[in-house]
């Protein structure tokens, strides 16, 4: 089994936090969920439901589950707790738990038909039993070719049909599928039909949703990123919310042919849904060979690519869920179909590459690879057979580590002649996240705060026209710039908004009445439409200030009106103090370069964000005599409970400015913080800023 590619993973930890802190992730756009699930010839009267079995729980207590196997392949089921040797970070650990499952998802003869799936808590009580498989399916269209995609739904039927039980939990996903639609269902019906609609979409570019025409027009090397970054934090977003339904072991079978972060010369083209693009490279198959530049920019590529599968293998070990890929190619010598005129050379490395993804994914998971053959049944029956027996083990970590970090978990048996899988490890709880787990639950001066940056999302009884954002910093001579930005608000389904915003007119005054500003914050000039936001900045004296707004349609008349009291904090006060933080919304991967490069750009007005979307958060932090203090940051969930850490850097050229990125697609539809706090030998302070996140 080959050792953890060595690449940083923060945003793995921020990811199985997360998991700690209870969230699921989603998917951001609608694909078509499995069907919906036939009821069975089974009263509701007539179900029982099987007592739950008994667990030792703790915030220390660890429980790993152990496949053991003989020299060929079959499981070994007689070994006793003295069998067996658990070793955290190194150090020989007490086995307080043990238990053999054998699971066949049959039912016994005479036993009533298995709990229906009907609600979220079903789906919750029946995944957690250790008599009940999960089997998920994550059919990657965006990297399988339609004509794959028709021969592989043949060994998935089979497998299916034959070796799936009637007890087992079976789930489908799409990388667009959002997953508060993916439900595990005992409806296998539906999942062989959603199974006959598979249709691949490798290579085709052609949009079909409202996202991907965000990026039609970019070129193809672009697209094929973009779909990658979809398809693998879909995959992490499918591992964490399985972990979040059972602790045992769960199997993740992804149909697909490997990635890849570049293309050879003859497959890129300027706008990728334009197959009339012109590509002088098109029909010359040594294009790029030999091409010191094109062998740099793999391998940078590659390099990358690495990265995010190393966060992807993170997650699922964490939340113990094995990954199969099932690479539909099945036996092949070609990566590239023959009307492309690509060498053999380059063919064979591309080909090999986007094999060995699969194989790291499945590797690094306790999975299996069912890479290059045509018997794809097998490969589906030995994940069964994983699934099927296996031993439970638990025990109190020794080292009771609240480090935050992630911890090696190493099962060895002194049996001779066996071989013995299991999870690698776990992360820790931060010393944070400790107190808040045990400490009693009650209103505190910060739940209060919680609250009060919570309440900032609600939407005002009647739907406003704009969004406005104000923020604070410091400027010379004992001033506090102050920016104002503004955005249409976004229509709120079920309400008919005929106003369009086209400007703003701001009057920004003092205690004394004497204005600040006065002019109007537009659109740019001819735009024709309400764009995105609007900023204007200026200096004022700390202390009360008053903002009037005026709102103005699109044919010049006043359609809105507000009045804002704030009040202006004084940045020259010998205390730790942060400028109000800048939240910089980008919607791909070409915004956020874009955005990070910007010494200005405009904020986000407001605090409803997509899974597609990905934060950058700026803030200044001042201290004491010019001193800087330490900035750190915590991303919190809609109680105020810690669920990660967030990185913060310093940004170039700016003394005191950090930022914070924060992609989304590893949160849940729901409300969060972020908790910002700047620390210095004279103090303290922090800052919250709410958000919510829809699919």
């Amino acid at each position: 089994m080959r050792e953890p590619l060595p690449f940083g993973a923060r945003l793995a930890r921020a990811v199985v936090m997360a998991a700690i802190g209870g969230v699921s992730l989603i998917a951001l756009a609608q694909q078509p969920p499995p069907a919906e699930q036939a009821t069975p010839a089974v009263s509701p009267d007539a179900e029982q439901t099987p007592p739950q079995p008994t667990f030792r729980t703790g915030i220390d207590f660890v429980r790993v589950d152990a496949i053991v196997t003989d020299g060929d392949g079959n499981p070994v089921l007689d070994l006793e707790p003295g069998d067996f040797e658990v070793y955290e970070d190194g150090e020989l650990q007490q086995i307080e738990t043990f238990r053999v499952v054998e699971v066949t998802g049959q039912l016994a003869p005479g036993e009533q038909a298995p709990r229906r799936i009907r609600t979220t808590y079903d789906e919750e009580t029946e995944a957690s039993r250790d008599d009940v498989r999960v089997f998920v399916l994550y059919m990657d269209d965006y990297h399988v070719r339609r004509s794959n995609s028709m021969s592989v739904r043949v060994p998935l039927r089979e497998f299916i049909t034959n070796q799936v039980g009637p007890r087992d939990l079976l789930g489908m996903m799409y990388p667009l599928t959002p997953l508060s639609e993916v439900r595990l269902t005992r409806n296998h019906e539906a999942i062989l039909r959603a199974v006959d609609r598979f249709e691949g979409r490798k290579w085709d570019y052609e949009p079909h949703n409202e996202f991907e025409y965000r990026y039609a027009n970019y070129p193809t090397e672009t697209v094929e990123r973009i779909r990658n970054e979809v398809s693998l934090s879909g995959i992490r977003g499918l591992a964490i919310h399985l972990g979040g339904l059972r602790e045992g072991r769960k199997s993740i079978i992804v149909v697909g042919e490997g990635y890849t972060n570049t293309l050879p010369p003859q497959l890129r083209r300027a706008v990728a849904s334009d197959p009339m693009t012109n590509n002088r490279d098109l029909f010359d198959p040594f294009a790029g060979q030999n091409n010191p530049y094109e062998d740099t920019m793999r391998f940078f590529g590659e390099t990358e690519l690495m990265s995010d599968l190393q966060r992807v293998y993170d997650a699922a070990n964490r939340n113990n869920a094995s990954l199969y890929m099932l690479d539909p190619r099945g036996l092949t010598a070609f990566e590239f179909d023959m009307d492309v005129s690509i060498n053999f050379q380059t063919d064979s490395q591309y080909l090999r590459s986007t094999q060995d993804t699969l194989r790291v994914l499945a590797e690094q998971t306790d999975g299996r690879a069912i890479v290059n053959q045509n018997d794809l049944a097998a490969g589906l029956q030995q994940m069964v057979q994983d699934s099927s027996a296996y031993y439970l083990i638990g025990y109190t970590s020794s080292a009771a580590p609240s480090d935050g970090r992630f911890h090696e978990i190493d099962v060895r048996t002194t049996r001779r002649g066996i071989t013995v899988r299991a999870r690698r490890g776990y992360w820790a709880l931060t010393a944070e996240a400790r107190t808040a787990a045990t400490a009693p639950k009650g209103v505190t001066e910060s739940s209060s705060d919680v609250m009060t940056a919570l309440a900032t999302l609600a939407r005002p009884a009647r739907g406003r026209t704009i969004e406005t954002w104000v923020g604070t910093e410091r400027a010379e001579n004992g001033k506090t710039r102050v920016a104002f930005v503004w955005s249409p608000s976004p229509r709120i389904p079920g309400q008919d908004r005929r106003e369009e915003a086209s400007g703003v007119s701001l009057i920004a005054s003092g205690s004394t009445g004497s204005p600040y500003f006065r002019g109007d914050v537009r659109n740019p000039p001819g735009s024709g439409a309400p764009g995105g936001p609007q900023r204007v900045e200026f200096e004022v004296d700390p202390g009360a200030l008053t903002l009037r707004l005026a709102v103005e349609g699109r044919g010049g008349e006043q359609i809105d009106r507000d009045v804002q009291n704030l009040t202006v904090p004084d940045f020259t006060a010998p205390e730790v103090a942060l400028s109000t933080p800048v939240v910089l919304r980008a919607g791909n991967a070409l915004e956020f370069r874009q955005l990070r490069e910007d010494a200005a750009p405009v904020p986000a007005a407001g605090r409803e964000f997509r899974r597609t979307d990905r934060l950058l958060i700026r803030v200044d932090a001042y201290g004491p005599g010019g001193s800087t203090p330490t900035v750190s940051a915590t991303l919190l969930n809609r109680a105020g409970e810690p669920m990660s850490e967030l990185p913060v850097t310093p940004v170039a050229d700016a003394d005191g400015r950090v930022q914070i990125d924060l992609p989304l697609a590893s949160l849940s539809p729901s409300e969060y913080l972020i908790e910002i706090v700047a620390s210095a030998p004279d103090g303290q302070t922090k800052e919250l800023i709410a958000f919510k996140l829809t699919s």
